[in-house]
């Protein structure tokens, strides 16, 4: 068996194979990439002249989809430079180099009699040892085996990805009885570790997991939405965020995935269930007409939902025509909007008796018997079937979680009162006193399995912070941030304020924490596991200030962050920030000065204070001025005009990445900054960054004088700027805004290649920064995106 996975192939380059070949080049996998060749020319070939022995004709399918990895959005790739890992060919003349991989994955069509003689020529062909696998979304997997050797068997399993598969976390692994359970336990490990997914062991049944409990709980609700007289936008309105649900909801989610795509997955378990059960897997007419239409959702432009103009319009089922959109407003809805956390949000929806709750109540309660019922035959344990709807279908809780939370007690018996027929393990569950499927206890959670309670088997990298706070408390805490122990002689700083927005609170905070470290600790990491790292400063506080004229308190503020960057920066222990998702403005300014940056793989990292008529108050533009010029060779001559033109354009521009290798190319990362491929295990590789730096002896930055652009320099970043502005790219006030950040990044007015200190460079920052957060028209900026959630162009 081998032990890592050096090179890959798929085999099948449609979305699915070009996807995961994408997302295998994303974590540095050398991958060929191959498909059939194609029958005949396509007219652009005649007038080239190539015949079908040509290398461009019989790559044809394959290079269509490498451009078309380039075009998708959201994009596979991490970066377009992942691009040249990826190696194309054809069945016919590459298949023989399928002898030089580790794994080869199959993702052609799904037809089991296609695959079984696909699987006879890789076992052909492989070298011994070698993983195979397929990407099926619900062919048997032990059947795909029938045939093959022994050392073929053992080393073949299911990998089921889910689409887009850089973004979403499941992996469904399906072993067959004869699959080596040192090969399901590497592969489990290898997903988790290399490939940032979230793996569960699945059992060979139709659709697996996930997508068999959430294409039942889909049709499901259309079955409801058509018995209760529900609309398309009512079900929508209700089946999302407000219970925990991604914002796409029921039917928006089907437009995304692709009607056609569904109706197969639904079809596919209809084939091969009875009786009740099958008759829930019946598609409706009316969808099958849609169909027939070609009304298949995004793709086709036009499903559940149609776009005309700004206005986004529902389609009514019952006559196939489009309607305004519709929102479902009861007092249970308006009532949950006031609860706390999620659990009492869904109380106070599930037992409402109005239209929502109604509705919810009728969705829910036969998804979560459904899935008791399938428990031992989809998956071994509760646990797995919960993480595959998280993890596959964005469910905030699981089934069993979903349960816990509503109350197991009070929900069986409403059920039973409605001659629901609850599995007898969880009414004998109840009758044993036991009324929760999960449990916590200082921290450590099990789950309920067989009459007794389990320890979850967790992988040893996943840090969970609230966890880790019921075990050792908490050091030191106020409104905005919290210094935990992580653990090996190493602090945590989480910022908890409302969007993890950054206040005098957190400011103190930082402050605090690297004084505890110096004392007591190697280092500090500083990371959360909010919905994203960091967004910005409070912004309402700092327009609040500026419309009182209270520019003495602001001054103060920002002056006392501005030092709080700098005390990381020469911090004496090494500071590791271990930013995720949305990193901006402030955000990105706390981690440009830490020794280390350990991001997640998904961070996107940017300076976008133009956006609301600022410039980066915190030392964003020096730092990353330096950034710039510390990625120079040493002794190497640059141009210093080229290094400015570059920070400018990119704050001017308020350029994010749209992932922690494009904040790389972007120069927030460094080479020293590390990539974290699973979001789970990002505190646990920032904390062992932090205890390598201590190990090997940290230091901190020697204070060095920056050289600048000075007059000169500022005169061509202003040309820069009045052009976009004389071509109508940028508006007046923009114009303001790129004047004051131009002078702050050329240094002022001092001869080019001046040696200024750092303190000189954040004095200008500051007062830039002031000065526009008195604009009027910065101010309206402000409260346009406090109110409205985007920029204003005025």
């Amino acid at each position: 068996m081998v032990k890592r996975i050096r090179r890959a192939v798929v085999l099948g380059s449609g979305i699915m194979g070009s996807g995961i070949a994408a997302h295998l080049a994303n974590v540095g996998i050398p991958t060929l990439l191959l498909d059939i060749v194609p029958h005949e020319l396509t007219k652009e070939e005649e007038a080239k002249g190539l015949t079908l022995e040509h290398k461009e004709v019989r790559n044809r399918f394959v290079n269509q989809a490498l451009q078309k990895l380039l075009k998708q959005k959201p994009a596979p790739l991490t970066s377009k430079e992942n691009l040249s890992l990826i190696e194309i060919g054809n069945f016919e003349d590459d298949f023989h180099r399928l002898a030089e991989a580790d794994w080869i994955i199959e993702v052609v069509v799904e037809n089991l009699e296609v695959k079984k003689s696909v699987f006879a020529k890789v076992d052909e062909v492989r070298k011994q040892g070698s993983i195979v696998s397929s990407n099926t979304s619900g062919i048997s997997v032990e059947a795909m085996a029938e045939g093959r050797s022994e050392d073929f068997k053992k080393h073949f399993l299911g990998t089921h990805f889910f689409n887009p598969p850089r973004y979403l976390k499941l992996l469904e692994i399906i072993p067959t009885k004869d699959t080596d359970q040192n090969v399901l336990a590497f592969m489990k490990t290898f997903g988790e570790d290399v490939l940032g997914k979230g793996g569960v062991i699945a059992k060979d049944t139709p659709n697996f997991i996930a997508n068999r409990i959430g294409t039942y709980g889909l049709l499901v609700t259309v079955r409801e939405m058509m018995k209760g007289g529900y609309s398309v936008g009512e079900v929508d309105s209700i089946t999302g965020p407000l219970i925990g649900r991604p914002k796409s909801a029921t039917f928006r989610t089907l437009d995304v995935v692709g009607l056609d795509t569904f109706i197969h997955v639904a079809n596919n378990v209809f084939e091969k269930v009875e009786g009740e059960e099958k008759e829930v897997f019946r598609v409706p007419d009316f969808m099958k007409t849609m169909l027939e239409k070609g009304w298949l959702g995004s793709k086709s432009g036009q499903g559940f939902f149609l776009k005309q103009g700004k206005e986004i319009l529902e389609l009514n089922y019952e006559t196939l025509e489009y309607g305004p959109r519709k929102k479902l407003k009861t007092p249970a809805t308006e009532m949950s909007k006031q609860a706390k956390g999620l659990a009492n949000k869904l109380k106070a929806l599930v037992y409402a008796d109005d239209r929502a709750g109604t509705l919810l109540w009728n969705i829910l309660s036969p998804v979560l018997v459904y899935s008791a019922e399938l428990l031992g035959e989809i998956a071994d344990d509760i646990v797995a079937i919960d993480r595959a709807m998280k993890w596959g279908f964005g469910w905030e809780l699981g089934p069993f979680e979903t349960w816990d939370a509503i109350g197991v007690e009070q929900s069986v018996r409403k059920m039973q009162a409605e001659g629901r027929d609850v599995p007898s393990w969880v009414t004998d569950m109840l009758a044993d006193g036991i009324t929760s499927f999960y449990k916590s206890e200082q921290g450590q959670v099990s789950y309920y399995d067989c009459g007794e309670y389990k320890a979850i088997e967790e992988n040893p990298k996943v840090i969970h912070i609230q966890r880790l706070k019921e075990q050792k408390g908490v050091i030191k805490k106020n409104s905005g941030a919290s210094l935990i122990d992580l653990g090996d002689d190493v602090a945590l700083l989480e910022f908890h304020s409302p969007n993890n927005a950054i206040g005098l609170d957190i400011v103190q905070m930082i402050n605090y924490a690297l004084e505890e470290v110096e004392r007591n600790y190697k280092g500090l990491v500083i990371g959360n596991q909010g919905k994203n790292f960091c967004v910005g400063a409070n912004l309402a506080m700092i327009l609040m200030e500026a419309q009182d004229d209270n520019y003495f308190e602001l001054e103060f503020v920002v002056r006392q962050f501005q030092q709080a960057m700098m005390n990381i920066k020469y911090s004496p222990k090494p500071v590791v920030a271990a930013p995720f998702a949305m990193t901006l403005g402030g955000g990105a300014e706390i981690c440009l000065p830490a020794a280390r940056i350990q991001a997640a793989n998904e961070t996107y990292m940017g300076l976008v204070e133009v956006g609301v008529g600022l410039i980066p108050g915190g030392g964003g533009s020096k730092e990353l001025y330096i950034k710039h010029l510390s990625s120079m060779p040493n002794g190497v001559e640059f141009d210093l005009q080229k290094v400015a033109n570059k920070v400018f354009e990119t704050i001017a521009m308020a350029k994010v990445s749209t992932s922690a290798a494009e904040a790389r190319e972007l120069n927030f990362l460094n080479k020293q900054d590390g990539i974290t491929m699973n979001g789970d295990h990002l505190l646990y590789e920032a904390k062992q960054a932090v205890i390598s730096l201590y190990d090997n002896g940290y230091q901190p930055p020697i204070r060095k004088k920056v050289p600048v652009v000075g007059e000169t320099g500022y005169a061509t970043l202003l040309l820069a700027a009045q052009s976009m502005y004389h071509s109508g790219y940028i508006s007046d006030h923009d114009l303001t805004v790129a004047k004051k950040l131009a002078y702050v990044i050329a240094g002022g007015k001092v001869p080019y290649g001046t040696e200024v200190d750092e303190q000189y460079l954040l004095d200008l920052e500051r007062e830039a920064f002031l000065s526009l957060v008195g604009e009027p028209k910065s101010q309206a900026r402000m409260q346009h995106m406090l109110v409205k959630g985007k920029p204003l162009r005025n």
